[in-house]
């Protein structure tokens, strides 16, 4: 069976024990999607310079294999193609592909993050991940790929330096328009080390003329929490602390 990707209603969270990735070829942009991707990119641009147009894998498939598995296409394109998702009238934008790691304390929060003003989604709360890239050369994209990806995702936002071996696949996330993002969780971690770590990865970030990913982060313990954080919170987000809270209800 395959899963409705494209402008899906809400949010699904979806158990898996066994997820295969394969590579696909990216769809065909018209003439139309082509010119109006380029206007929607430019526009982008324009309002935060910061934004890159770099290599990028996105979801064009997912599909369920057996009774725990599934199994998820992906292609090469670039950040670019993103722009189309803005575009009312577009047909072949593709959904996004991330990854995101649930951080808990050692007294059962989870940490949440807000990005900053140069990000592309600057004030938006989330947990600590990013969108994953295309592998170099004839390396392959698999789930060792994405726990490395992980472990990249949560150091360079957090500071806190995880072997990806100890980052554990917890579900994956279909998002209203689409997204798939692959959810790992992480050891616990006294609340004050993730503060430390916090602070010193700002500092150092700022000592070196650059703005950090996250501007402030934070810690929730139910979904009740979500909205006095303030501002706008991506989409997944308060499903999975609701799932997260049911799962560990004592953590």
């Amino acid at each position: 069976m395959t899963e409705p990707l494209l402008r899906a209603s809400s949010v699904k969270l979806l158990d898996v024990h066994r997820l295969r990735l394969v590579e696909a070829a990216a769809p065909c942009l018209s003439p139309d999607d082509r010119v109006a991707m380029d206007r929607a990119w430019e526009k982008a641009v324009r309002a935060n310079p910061s934004l890159f147009d770099g290599p990028v894998a996105a979801c064009t498939r997912l599909e369920q294999e057996g009774p725990d598995g599934l199994v998820l296409a992906w292609a090469r394109t670039t950040y670019r193609q993103y722009a189309l998702r803005k575009v009312p009238s577009a047909t072949t934008w593709l959904p996004s592909l991330y990854v995101s790691v649930l951080q808990p304390t050692d007294d059962g929060r989870l940490l949440v993050g807000r990005m900053s003003p140069s990000t592309a989604s600057p004030g938006r709360w989330q947990l600590p991940g990013g969108c994953v890239e295309p592998p170099a050369g004839d390396e392959p994209l698999d789930v060792a790929a994405l726990h490395r990806h992980a472990a990249r995702e949560l150091v360079e936002e957090t500071g806190l330096d995880t072997p990806p071996g100890d980052l554990t696949p917890w579900l994956v996330a279909r998002g209203t328009k689409g997204s798939i993002g692959v959810v790992f969780r992480a050891p616990s971690r006294p609340a004050s080390l993730l503060l430390d770590r916090f602070a010193a990865l700002v500092a150092e970030e700022t000592a070196l003329g650059r703005d950090p990913e996250l501007d402030r982060i934070a810690f929730v313990r139910s979904p009740a929490e979500l909205p006095g954080l303030g501002g706008d919170r991506v989409d997944y987000l308060e499903p999975i602390v609701r799932r997260y809270e049911r799962a560990y209800p004592s953590a």
